[in-house]
């Protein structure tokens, strides 16, 4: 049976094809369109998971759209007339979008198949979309099942428990109270941009004192013993303005909002300090009442707040359940591959067996590009570079510019699905290098430098520098370095471009089994340094998509301060690279020194 999913038309489109049950693609349309956590219809990322199926339209059995627009339609109206008049001007901004594309799902799936499918449009709900997203790639047979997000329909947070091929959703919060919009509303009122400043907002947090942690929780959020919650909705805008905070919220804290990218100061480090604060207890509760309710031992997590990192190493470290699994494309792009999931197991019936290391397939679904490719791009481009007979030469080459100092793009098979890099569409670097964290946020990443990056570590190696003993494939899990690490004489982290100012990581292991090429250069990094780690982030230039093809690694090569590329087997130095027209003006840009 084929399977199409989608998710669209509010927050990262994406598409996902699954094949007899088995994952075969999945993309989101930012990676084609170059517009980031791009909302439009996924027309191309649709056309790029049949492609790599091999399957043509007339092939598929179903199409599963990842939420019932009909529900969310009724959540606005009802909002608009509870927020009346208030809630008017929210109301007649929406109001376009939804006449002239959200109410028509079948008619634009039509389209974008070319008029050429016949068979059944099925509709899940949101949360069910990030349900079964969570637990059908796990490798639990059975498992309970938290989801946690801004809001679907009308769901915020779900929690539940998943069978074999079943999972049921037995207790929700619903809109207006939302742990995602809580913490989205922090995230403006600090200057960050709202559905893509939240990880800022997370990396500012250990600068910060949470010394507003019992203020918001006294005043803006009540909380039970159980994880469930009530937010004072007269501190936020978000139900029926065009802001997320309230002039009451800014009142609590005397200060109007953090004017948008002005530098984050104490308090919004405090501020930031103290709602992560929050979100980790809420998170802690929510769970130990999961496993008290289920007697579970596994938790699967997806939707947008399950992205949080620091909270699941928490939850890992500090509740009674043994395994965490969380969907690495958490957000609304994986609602695609789990309306699909929902589809084959829940509506059609079909059984499941569960893959001991998932079925995820390291999240390496999207697009890939042959040798011929990748040597006329580059050749088109004016590029110069050096191919290499074996594998192993490259590898070896890769490792020894690293230890070098240098930093190298990687750019090789299949483009991950999410929004982590993970060795495919990558940045790497020394982690040893104290200067290489700041190097690679301003000239390279062209950030702000609090920002922190992420280790990838040998499998097996993570315990060696990590309070951490599981793997964690696909960097979603927060990690303490090791105490005697951290109290060394020297009082320096062996691994200081990894290692937070609070000497936390959020850490990637890599295996031989699912990336042959990254777990090559790691252990060619290691025997020639003894470290087994790398610094790992995306590949892509400030404000566009992680890059996915070719033309577009040289291009992020040659417009920022990255030392070597390397494109499948090819390898490229920017000392040997004639100057690409833009380049400067746009290094100058956002680097005016």
């Amino acid at each position: 049976m084929n399977i199409l999913g989608i998710s669209a038309l509010y927050h990262d489109s994406a598409a996902a094809l699954v094949c007899n049950g088995r994952i075969v693609a999945a993309a989101q349309e930012e990676r084609f369109t170059r517009i980031r956590h791009d909302a439009a219809f996924p027309h191309q990322a649709i056309a790029a998971c049949l492609a790599i199926g091999g399957i043509d339209v007339s092939q598929l059995d179903a199409v599963v759209f990842y939420e019932k627009p009909l529900l969310t339609f009724e959540r606005i109206l009802e909002s608009a007339l509870a927020f009346a008049p208030r809630g008017f001007p929210f109301f007649l901004r929406a109001m376009p979008s939804w006449l002239s594309q959200k109410l028509h799902i079948p008619r634009m799936i039509d389209r974008a198949l070319g008029g050429n499918y016949s068979g059944p449009i099925w509709f899940t709900t949101h949360h069910e979309s990030h349900a079964a997203s969570a637990f059908f790639p796990s490798p639990f047979e059975s498992a309970a099942i938290l989801t946690l997000d801004g809001v679907g329909e009308w769901v915020t947070t779900s929690w539940g428990i998943g069978q074999g091929n079943q999972f049921k959703l037995l207790h929700e919060i619903r809109f207006p109270h939302s742990l995602g919009l809580l913490y989205s509303g922090c995230t403006y009122y600090t200057g960050f941009q709202v559905n893509s400043g939240e990880y800022k907002l997370m990396g500012l947090a250990p600068y910060g004192t949470p010394r507003y942690r019992d203020l918001i929780l006294e005043k803006i959020v009540h909380l039970c013993a159980d994880g469930s919650y009530w937010l004072d909705q007269s501190y936020f805008h978000y139900g029926h303005g065009l802001r997320m905070t309230s002039p009451k919220f800014h009142r609590l804290f005397n200060r109007p909002p953090t004017k948008p990218g002005a530098p984050p100061g104490p308090f919004e480090q405090d501020l930031a300090a103290s709602i992560q604060a929050v979100t980790e207890e809420i998170l802690l509760r929510i769970a130990r009442h999961i496993h008290q309710c289920t007697g579970e031992e596994n938790l699967c997590l997806a939707g947008g707040v399950a992205l949080n990192c620091v909270a699941n190493g928490r939850i890992l470290r500090e509740t009674p359940f043994r395994r965490l699994w969380i969907q690495p494309a958490a957000g609304d792009a994986g609602g695609a591959l789990g309306a699909a999931l929902f589809g084959h197991h829940c509506i059609a019936g079909h059984p499941r067996t569960p893959d001991p290391s998932d079925s995820q397939q390291g999240s390496q679904l999207g697009t890939s590009f042959t040798a011929d490719e990748a040597r006329a791009a580059l050749e088109s481009a004016g590029a110069s570079f050096q191919s290499f007979e074996t594998e192993d030469a490259l590898v070896e080459e890769i490792a020894r510019l690293l230890a070098q100092g240098l930093v190298v793009g990687h750019v090789e098979g299949r483009a991950e699905f999410g929004p982590r890099a993970l060795g495919q569409r990558s940045i790497l670097g020394d982690p040893r290098d104290p200067a290489m964290q700041q190097r690679i946020n301003l000239a390279i990443k062209f950030r702000e430098s609090f920002r922190p990056f992420a280790p990838a570590v040998l499998e097996g190696h993570q315990s060696k520098l990590f309070e951490l003993s599981e793997p964690s494939p696909y960097m979603l899990v927060t990690a303490p370095l090791r105490a005697e690490l951290r109290n060394s004489p020297t009082g320096v982290s062996p691994v200081p471009a990894v290692t937070h100012v609070d000497f936390s990581a959020r850490i990637q292991t890599v295996s031989l089994a699912r990336s042959p090429r990254f777990h090559r250069i790691l252990s060619a990094f290691h025997r020639l340094t003894g470290c087994p780690a790398l610094v790992n982030t995306s590949f892509n230039i400030r404000g566009e998509p992680i890059v996915n093809t070719p033309a577009e690694a040289y291009r992020c090569f040659m417009f920022t301060d990255m030392d070597a590329l390397v494109v499948g087997s090819l390898l490229l130095l920017k000392t040997s690279q004639s100057p690409m027209s833009g380049a400067d003006d746009y290094k100058r840009r956002f680097r005016p020194d």
